[in-house]
């Protein structure tokens, strides 16, 4: 290997050690008795209690909070999770077909009004959902919590530029062969995107599952917190309780939080990497 190429992985191996070295030491510092923590700080090494912590985070009632377990969040959070990324999806999916081939009057203006919301966080915007949702009557629900954050600016851009690649010649064809409007979008552009609906629903899965005002917002009852609420939770329980700290469970839910996002891209990383750059239709 050149100078060159050996300077280049250096770089990336201690980047990749700055990135992962945090979540190491979340890691060991959870598989720790809570009297080593409060006396030696963080650690760097694994120690004994993996299983001892990880059980009671997971499956005992209190081990976290008083009502609800870590598995119980995690459920929370993976309906939020896979319910923004779909419900992304097929909203910018329709929004896009509508703008790129309907071609009406108002197409481009009204797709310069969605393009510009993301000049518009959900913080700006947040009151008058809330009002909406609890006018309806959807607090503390999974419609309340989904449905006011699947409009999406970013996906409509995406799945946009996606379909004004698609070679015309397959919608007169299908034209000629008497498909409908519906009938174009399921049965041609729809398996076209297939790449482009994966990055997209990864993407989105890891942005809705990392919620967090939204959904404190939203919920008023613990059932309902999903993991992202119960790790601020625990660390206010831990800084106002009087008892020894349980900071090994603090770290503990930590890094299961950060489980599910890292397996979706790990286990979809190549459909990810195509949907992004792949040109060729």
């Amino acid at each position: 290997m050149t100078r060159p190429g050996i300077t280049t992985h250096l770089i990336l191996i201690c980047g990749a050690i700055f990135m992962t070295l945090p979540v190491w030491v979340a890691f060991a510092t959870s598989t720790h008795a809570p009297e080593t923590i409060l006396r030696e700080g963080l650690q760097i090494l694994p120690g004994g209690h993996f299983f001892e912590t990880y059980k009671e985070v997971l499956f005992v009632e209190g081990g976290v909070m008083k009502k609800v377990t870590a598995t119980t969040m995690m459920k929370n959070s993976m309906i939020l999770g896979i319910g923004f990324a779909v419900g992304k999806v097929i909203i910018s999916m329709l929004a896009a077909y509508a703008i790129v081939y309907f071609r009406f009057r108002l197409a481009v203006p009204l797709f310069w009004i969605i393009f510009m919301t993301l000049l518009l966080p959900l913080e700006v915007r947040i009151i008058p959902s809330y009002e909406v949702v609890a006018g309806m009557g959807l607090l503390d629900t999974y419609t309340g919590l989904i449905v006011p954050l699947i409009a999406s600016a970013t996906g409509t851009f995406f799945f946009r530029q996606f379909f004004r690649s698609v070679p015309d010649e397959l919608l007169e064809a299908a034209r000629l062969d008497g498909a409908s409007a519906w009938g174009f979008f399921i049965d041609i552009l729809v398996p076209l995107s297939k790449t482009m609906i994966a990055a997209i629903l990864i993407i989105m899965f890891v942005v809705g599952w990392n919620q967090y005002l939204w959904p404190l917002i939203m919920t008023t009852k613990e059932e309902n917190y999903t993991l992202v609420i119960g790790i601020k939770q625990i660390y206010q329980v831990l800084s106002e309780g009087g008892e020894l700290p349980q900071f090994q469970k603090a770290f503990a839910l930590t890094i299961l939080a950060t489980l599910p996002p890292v397996l979706v891209v790990l286990i979809f990383q190549n459909w990810f990497v195509k949907g992004l750059v792949e040109s060729e239709k």
